[in-house]
């Protein structure tokens, strides 16, 4: 963990400390604990799946009541030809190693990266330099101690040469790791032992469906797929009118090789995803963009990653788009939209920048691709992707079905258009190919204009021409004169076909939640003991803590009118009806996060008045209960923050100290 790394109100970040309090406020643990727990799977604790809920609608919200987008529910279990076509079975993969004695897997970025970090580490300390320790670090530390060494001080030469691979390092390939691996003798920092080349691993888990196990099928790795096949019908539903975009909020699944860094890098997730489908004829404008030309947004650029650097350029969208740096209006569009919606949420805004996939880290497909990343401790996190999809996926699987995955509108005049044909002669391309000449038809569609251009002419000089056919014995056919024909055609148009690109935003739920816990987390100045979670009164899991004064039978019809209002208002609360001082309360219940607290005492009972407390200031207000729920309705709302409830309502002086 980087030393630099510090809490909202600038303290130091102990990451032992946070994940104590974590564990002690049962916000999360590892699944099957009591059978050992699995790595890589996490159950939530009620603060956590209630503030999932809570940022989860704020995102439905956002992006699908504001944009207007159409939400799907599509099915985790998928097909293995839907995976097949779509490239996940042969490209969904990830790089590992394997140490040949002891049979660990490690997974070659992560591998390089550690190792090339830990020796920078050692640098440091060789140099002087203050270095701190995360609880985790201590840990891998007694791992490693066979591999352990004095601090070692690097040649300049050999620390920039590091620096420089660990920041390109998400631009190398299988191969590139392998030579990186070699060049700098990067071995299993547990062993000490030599590691095996880098080889792709696929990540997604296979079962069936069906008894009879002739249907395979996989656990979805992304929600995308299904939104892709579902096109027709929203297309229908949206009346054939683009742009429009679907949003699908659920499970899936990835059988990481090393999870690791707790909700960072997990086995199941939860993901929200957008499909802005778009007419390439458009330019991919957005009708919106110029209510955000103006918004500014921190870009790593891929040109400063190639030199080198980390650091973000402030640039306005229209800047960016203008520029080509960020490729077209609709993907800048998203990209402004997703860093409101983390500051909706509460993200820290000094956290948060857009990095530009290097060209390694792209689809062959993809026109541009960026990653909302967030800081956390264990460094910059992807958090959020935002791609420029092209009209690949929809290419993909019209072409494997068959079914029209593209828009069909009228033009506004007719026009003539001359095109070239290939056509086999059914009777007798039948017998000769029987069950493949259905695929060497469909390669005769596939070719370009340009090519059956020119496979008339050989036909006609040659008599004979080969064809590429993928599925049948050779991967060619030769096709006579007898079996093909080759024309040019005339025919007039009055319909335009085309098949829509996709703008996709990606949000991994799991990584924005763990990265905002640690943003809103900082301890009092006074008492470093006393951790506070400060969550925006709009997410945070419970609304208001009501407090009694003291046990006292007197409070308890007050207690229950509060508790009847509160219900009334759908705003969640909790009771501290404990024996231990009100200060005491308070403290405790500032490390769940909630916002606001509810005293009952015995001017309560005089003038029906309550006070009410803000948990970061620890400022109180007196009013009647009325005014107090009137003001945190209108806070947890995102209607009035604490401030201004304070200039409107009557001060109440308490001692602080009373809450040590």
């Amino acid at each position: 963990m980087s030393s630099d790394y510090k809490t909202t109100k600038g303290q130091d970040f102990d990451r032992g400390t946070f994940e104590s309090l974590l564990r002690r406020k049962v916000f999360l643990w590892q699944s099957f604990e009591p059978y050992g727990a699995v790595k890589g799977l996490f159950d939530y604790g009620p603060p956590l799946e209630t503030l999932e809920a809570e940022v989860i609608n704020i995102w439905r919200d956002h992006f699908i009541r504001t944009e207007k987008m159409m939400a799907l529910k599509c099915s985790m279990l998928t097909p293995y030809e839907v995976l097949k076509t779509s490239g996940h079975v042969d490209k969904f993969a990830d790089y590992m190693c394997k140490d040949p004695k002891t049979g660990e897997i490690l997974r070659s970025d992560h591998l390089i990266k550690d190792v090339l970090e830990t020796r920078l580490k050692s640098d440091k300390e060789a140099r002087g330099e203050k270095i701190e320790d995360a609880e985790e670090d201590q840990k891998k530390k007694k791992k490693q101690a066979k591999a352990a060494k004095a601090a070692v001080k690097l040649d300049d030469s050999v620390r920039q040469d590091y620096e420089h691979t660990l920041a390109t390092l998400d631009d190398c390939t299988g191969d590139d790791m392998g030579a990186l691996i070699k060049k700098h003798d990067i071995r299993n920092p547990t062993s000490g032992n030599e590691v095996e080349p880098p080889v792709s691993v696929n990540l997604m888990f296979q079962t069936q469906i069906g008894a009879t196990g002739k249907e395979p099928a996989f656990l979805r790795p992304e929600t995308a797929q299904g939104q892709f096949l579902s096109f027709q019908k929203l297309l229908e539903y949206s009346d054939g009118q683009l742009p429009f975009a679907s949003a699908s909020i659920g499970y899936s699944f990835r059988n990481e090789l090393s999870p690791r860094s707790g909700l960072l890098r997990v086995r199941e997730f939860l993901m929200a995803e957008v499909e802005h489908f778009v007419d390439p004829a458009s330019g991919k404008k957005h009708p919106k963009f110029h209510t955000v030309r103006d918004v500014t947004l921190p870009l790593l650029s891929r040109t400063t990653q190639n030199e080198g650097g980390s650091t973000p350029e402030t640039l306005t969208i229209g800047e960016a788009v203008d520029s080509k740096l960020v490729d077209n209006e609709t993907l800048g569009y998203f990209l402004v939209r997703i860093q409101a919606f983390m500051a909706k949420i509460g993200i820290d805004m000094r956290k948060l920048r857009f990095r530009q996939h290097m060209q390694n880290e792209m689809a062959h497909y993809a026109a541009d691709c960026w990653d909302c990343e967030l800081l956390s401790s264990y460094g910059w996190i992807e958090c959020v992707g935002c791609a420029d999809r092209s009209a690949f996926d929809l290419s993909v699987h019209m072409k494997a079905t068959g079914v029209p995955l593209q828009v069909r509108e009228p033009l506004k005049e007719p026009r003539r258009v001359e095109e070239w044909t290939a056509l086999l002669d059914k009777k007798k391309s039948g017998p000769k190919f029987k069950k493949d000449a259905g695929k060497v038809q469909a390669a005769l569609d596939g070719l370009s204009q340009d090519v059956r251009e020119k496979l008339s002419i050989s036909l006609r000089d040659e008599g004979k021409v080969s064809v590429d056919v993928a599925g049948v014995e050779g991967g060619k056919v030769e096709l006579g004169k007898e079996l093909v024909t080759f024309q040019k055609e005339s025919r007039t148009e009055t319909m335009r076909e085309y098949i829509p690109n996709v703008i996709e935003p990606s949000f991994g739920i799991g990584r924005i939640l763990y990265s905002l816990m640690e943003h809103v987390y900082w301890t009092r100045e006074d008492d470093i003991a006393r951790s506070v979670m400060s969550f925006l009164p709009t997410v945070a899991p419970i609304k208001v803590l009501v407090v009694p004064l003291q046990k006292d039978a007197r409070f308890a019809t007050l207690l229950q009118t509060l508790s009847d209002r509160l219900d009334e208002d759908q705003i969640s609360f909790r009771v501290d009806q404990s024996g231990v001082s009100i200060g005491k309360r308070y403290s405790r219940n500032d490390e769940l996060g909630i916002p606001f607290g509810i005293t009952v005492d015995y001017q309560s009972l005089e003038d029906n008045s309550f006070t009410l407390r803000d948990r970061d200031s620890t400022k109180q207000v007196r009013a009647s209960l009325d005014e107090i729920l009137e003001a945190v309705v209108k806070m947890c709302k995102g209607k009035m923050g604490w401030e201004e409830i304070r200039r409107m309502l009557p001060a109440f002086e308490s001692k602080e100290e009373q809450e040590g």
